[in-house]
């Protein structure tokens, strides 16, 4: 192997093993204390369509660069359609999150959590639409799994995020047609996790309100695990059953509902990807996809 191969084989095995020091199993942490020195979370919805709102507004805390700034979607599932969508299971091909869009003719898309770097096409966690599994393995340590397209639609939700320390993925596997597994935030009653390994990323989250909503998190200014975790237990309205689905470069978030378009790139991430500078979507393998109704 010549020097250049043997550097260039190196720096991927840096950056595959960087990436996934951040993903270790969480640790419960229930005696919550707010952080010294933050300021108060404040959250004002903006309709923008039939069962979704919006809202952006300053994090509690100052990030190391840029805005600062998070944006929030509180999205109904009662009134709108969830979707699950696979490279693996169509053309191999991945796509940023607006080509998702116009392909599906979908309004809202983000990531459908981690892919492994090494299998770009493939899931890090069980990642299952329909018929097709994109990775048949459940993730040890990873507590939450993203389920929709529900069986019987009458007595379950169209989207729901299922903590499995409390729900076995048994119980549930047979009621939906597709799962995105994920890394635990907070648990079913909204306890906070203590992340082991910590890193400062850009971040797209899901969680659930006391009302069932789904709440979507991004962030493009870096904010390690557990500050996010810390302003989710600051939101107005409790949040449990918290998901963490990408974080880095990767991350993305499409919302194009009437007159309103937003497009949201993630960037650093902490020793792999330490810069601001990242401007547009990268393709992804798999994706979750919401139509308004």
């Amino acid at each position: 192997m010549t020097g250049r191969k043997r550097h260039s084989w190196i720096i991927f095995f840096l950056i595959v093993c960087c990436s996934g020091s951040v993903f270790a199993q969480d640790r419960t942490d229930t005696l919550y204390k707010r952080p010294k020195d933050t300021m108060d979370l404040v959250v004002k919805w903006r309709q923008i369509g039939k069962g979704v709102q919006f809202c952006e507004t300053d994090a509690p805390v100052r990030s190391m660069m840029g805005d600062s700034k998070l944006t929030i979607l509180k999205i109904d599932p009662k009134q709108v359609e969830f979707d699950l969508f696979t490279a693996s299971a169509m053309d191999s091909t991945s796509k940023p999150v607006n080509v998702w869009a116009d392909t599906m003719n979908l309004d809202i898309v983000f990531n459908a959590g981690m892919y492994d770097l090494a299998k770009p096409l493939i899931s890090r966690g069980l990642l299952k639409n329909g018929h097709h599994h994109n990775q048949f393995a459940f993730k040890d340590g990873w507590n939450v799994m993203f389920a929709i397209n529900p069986v019987d639609t009458l007595n379950v939700a169209d989207a729901v995020v299922y903590d499995m320390q409390c729900i076995a993925y048994d119980s549930i596997k047979e009621k939906y047609a597709s799962f995105a597994q994920g890394i635990r935030m907070l648990d079913c009653s909204g306890n906070p996790m203590n992340w082991k390994k910590n890193q400062a990323c850009s971040m797209l989250v899901c969680a659930h309100d006391d009302q069932d909503n789904l709440i979507v998190i991004f962030n493009r200014s870096p904010f390690s695990p557990n500050q996010m975790i810390a302003f989710m237990k600051q939101f107005p309205t409790p949040l449990h059953n918290a998901i963490y689905m990408e974080g880095g470069p990767e991350t993305s978030l499409y919302v194009n509902v009437g007159d309103f378009c937003l497009q949201k790139v993630g960037s650093y991430v902490a020793g792999t990807y330490a810069k601001d500078t990242n401007e547009t979507f990268w393709p992804l393998p798999n994706v979750i996809g919401i139509r308004v109704k």
